[in-house]
């Protein structure tokens, strides 16, 4: 080999070496590994993943850096709209709404639609104009929808969020993350028309303007094993973002990405993760007794406490969770006693941490002693 040769072939070897060097550092850029091993897409994706009835987070990644949500806002426009309205009701829909900038179903104006057809409207094909409709209709204005928003946050405990407008289209003061994003999805999850509309996978609306056949943009819901809802959302600042929910065997996740561009296979991923490292695990049964308490007064001296529904917990499948519980009851009760009367909680922890708390209520009635009961004590 000349001279030239053993050059040119040392030149090539350089730029394959630095071609794949920088091909490293790339994709170093692109994965994040955080210490439970769980890949993020980017270190600027927000990611968490949390148990839809207990809320526990199973993995998370950037999960309360604020940032822009897109049109996965409107999970909480349709969750405070649900609570403030009923699905019937009709609605005639404002010039204010015709016309939205992004996503729509082409509203126009003094047409009349029913709450419901709205909601699908929402959730099915994003319509801004649908939100703006329903943020009026139970709002009164924008900003006094946006404030029913802000309450909503506030409630479920949701510290780094706050809302401007009903659809999600970007202002600087409209963000959120992923780890409050999904307790709000979670939360949301379980009111069943919530579920019903996000997990239908086409709607038809019917009006004198006539028929609007809407599907379903997430494709959660065709393409994933148990997949059940909840919504995407895109703009420029935000990124693809995506909220999905999947149950199998009992166990009901919401994975949460922002700012992710593989969002589906991302949290289809993550699901998966979940389903595979999780299972449900029933600690306590409806009807078990806790407790026996000292009745004051009372025709039996005791009442059972109790639990009205299983406490069902998320646990890893390898067995390395450990849960525990207290009791908060009263020494006594003083008679009469009414069943399913709350007499305390029962708090569980998990790996030591505080993890939720249930209600405890007695088992029956015990009505207060008579003059008739203290004779017959009296002369027995």
């Amino acid at each position: 080999m000349d001279g030239t040769a053993s050059f040119s072939y040392k030149k090539l070897l350089k730029t394959i070496t630095i071609f794949f060097l920088c091909l490293s550092i790339f994709a170093l850029s692109i994965f994040t590994v955080k210490p439970d091993g769980v890949k993020t897409y980017a270190a600027s994706t927000g990611m968490a993943v949390v148990e839809v009835t207990t809320k526990r987070t199973l993995f998370e990644s950037n999960a309360n850096q604020r940032m822009p949500m897109a049109s996965t806002t409107k999970a909480m426009t349709a969750l405070v709209v649900l609570e403030n309205s009923e699905l019937d009701e009709m609605v005639t829909v404002p010039r204010q709404a015709v016309g939205v900038e992004g996503s729509s179903i082409y509203l126009k104006e003094g047409e009349k639609l029913t709450v419901k057809e709205l909601l699908y409207g929402l959730m099915l094909r994003s319509g801004n104009d649908a939100a703006v409709a329903l943020a009026l209709h139970v709002g009164g204005s924008l900003d006094g929808f946006a404030n029913m928003m802000n309450e909503k946050a506030k409630q479920l405990g949701l510290k780094n969020t706050h809302f401007t407008n009903p659809h999600g289209l970007h202002d600087d003061n409209h963000y959120t993350t992923a780890y409050d994003l999904a307790i709000c999805s979670a939360y949301a999850m379980q009111n069943k028309d919530f579920a019903e509309i996000v997990g239908a996978k086409s709607y038809t609306i019917n009006s004198p303007q006539g028929k609007r056949y809407l599907v379903n943009k997430n494709k959660i819901l065709t393409t994933y094993e148990g997949g059940t809802g909840v919504k995407i959302g895109f703009t420029k600042k935000a990124g693809r973002c995506l909220i999905a929910s999947s149950e199998r065997e009992g166990l009901k996740v919401v994975a949460v990405v922002l700012n992710c561009g593989p969002m589906f296979q991302e949290c289809s991923r993550l699901m998966d993760k979940a389903h595979n490292e999780y299972k449900m695990v029933k600690v306590f049964e409806k009807g078990e007794r806790l407790s026996k308490l000292l009745v004051d007064g009372g025709r039996e001296k005791f009442v059972d406490a109790v639990i009205n529904e299983d406490i069902m917990l998320p646990m890893k499948k390898d067995g390395s969770d450990k849960f525990s519980f207290k009791l908060i009851l009263p020494d006594k009760l003083d008679a009469p006693i009414k069943k399913d009367m709350k007499v305390g909680e029962i708090e569980i922890s998990l790996n030591d941490c505080l993890h939720f708390s249930q209600s405890i209520y007695t088992i029956k009635d015990i009505n207060k002693k008579g003059v008739r009961d203290y004779l017959k004590e009296f002369f027995d």
